[in-house]
């Protein structure tokens, strides 16, 4: 019985990181690009709303992708998806219309899902033949209400969570960047969005060039920590996209935690010494789309110089900073092993 429960966990943590890269990832990708090209090619409008319509869904990804893990049928699926959607809080009803609005709340999609599955699992032997038409209308009104019940409960984790980060912009600027390094570096690999509280506490200046350092590091890290046990594309997935695709991973060995810390403690302190800037905007998303990069190119002055020395920060000092933290808690002390990062494709 524990074990069953562990696997559905853990299949539930797995299938919810997965639908946050199919709704997050594309965007990431292209988004600053389209941004860039949309007053010349009327198209980058239209990949912006495509982009920005998969972002919305990470509901519906999430509870499409636990759906499989968990090995259910159309139904028992289609169930899932409908009431993680109703409780994401990724839409607001105004004046009788349906309007989406963001990617919802990651911790309230990944509850309401664990109780959707568990109603699934629960009623589907009782309904027998009126599964089809009884078991979408349940699921969907009873672990929805329940999941919009909790939403402004989840809202308030995720509101502890940004004031206690807010408080460390208050210590001396390079403590505050290494600590802003390593709670970024932490929330990005979590269920709570590391732009959401960034925005909310409103990280600027060094505390925001800091933040985007440690979430870079962090990625960096994972992936070439990891870059033996899975695949080219998944391996750039985590920088170039988001290392929240290692979240199951790093909730169930918190010990991963230790050289994703370690590295972006090192990366926020350098950003804090080299006065790294960026604004409340562009703090929390690290290399994805080029942001936290674009934000602190903005910020400096000196052309093709500043460039380089983006780009030494960005990419040179994180690439450096995963080898060590191989080489020293995977090959030297066997802290973690490579394995403990699979990110696997069933």
């Amino acid at each position: 019985m524990r074990k069953d429960f562990k696997e559905n966990l853990l299949n539930i943590l797995n299938g919810v990181s997965t639908g946050v890269v199919i709704a997050l990832v594309p965007g990431a990708l292209v988004n600053e690009l389209m941004k860039n090209v949309v007053y010349t090619w009327p198209g980058a409008q239209n990949i912006l709303t495509m982009t920005t319509l998969m972002s919305s869904l990470l509901a519906v990804f999430a509870g499409l992708c636990v759906s499989y893990l968990l090995k259910f049928n159309l139904i028992q699926s289609g169930s899932i998806t409908a009431a993680a959607m109703i409780a994401s809080g990724a839409f607001q009803v105004k004046n009788g219309q349906i309007i989406l609005a963001g990617s919802g709340d990651v911790i309230n999609i990944a509850l309401t899902i664990f109780f959707a599955a568990f109603l699934v699992k629960f009623l589907t032997p009782k309904l027998g033949s009126y599964t089809v038409l009884l078991l979408p209308l349940i699921v969907a009104v009873i672990a929805g209400s329940v999941g919009q019940f909790m939403l402004p409960y989840t809202k308030m984790i995720t509101g502890a969570v940004g004031q206690t980060i807010g408080t460390l912009t208050n210590f001396q600027p390079l403590v505050m960047g290494m600590l802003m390094g390593i709670a970024f570096a932490a929330l990005i690999v979590s269920p709570i969005s590391s732009v959401g509280i960034a925005m909310a506490i409103g990280v600027e200046g060094i505390a925001s060039g800091s933040a985007n350092l440690g979430i870079t590091a962090c990625a960096f890290t994972l992936a070439i920590m990891s870059s033996k046990v899975n695949d080219f594309g998944t391996t750039i997935a985590h920088f170039i996209g988001t290392p929240k695709i290692q979240m199951a991973n790093m909730l169930k060995n918190p010990r991963l935690f230790l050289p994703v810390i370690a590295s972006a403690g090192i990366a926020g302190l350098v950003g804090a010494i080299f006065k790294i800037s960026g604004t409340a905007n562009s703090a929390g998303f690290g290399s994805a789309d080029l942001i936290g990069p674009m934000a602190a190119y903005q910020e400096m002055t000196g052309g093709p110089l500043a460039i380089g020395f983006i780009l030494l920060l960005f990419a040179g000092m994180p690439i450096l900073l995963g080898f060590v933290m191989r080489y020293i808690f995977i090959q030297k002390l066997q802290f973690v092993r490579e394995e403990d990062l699979v990110i696997e494709d069933k």
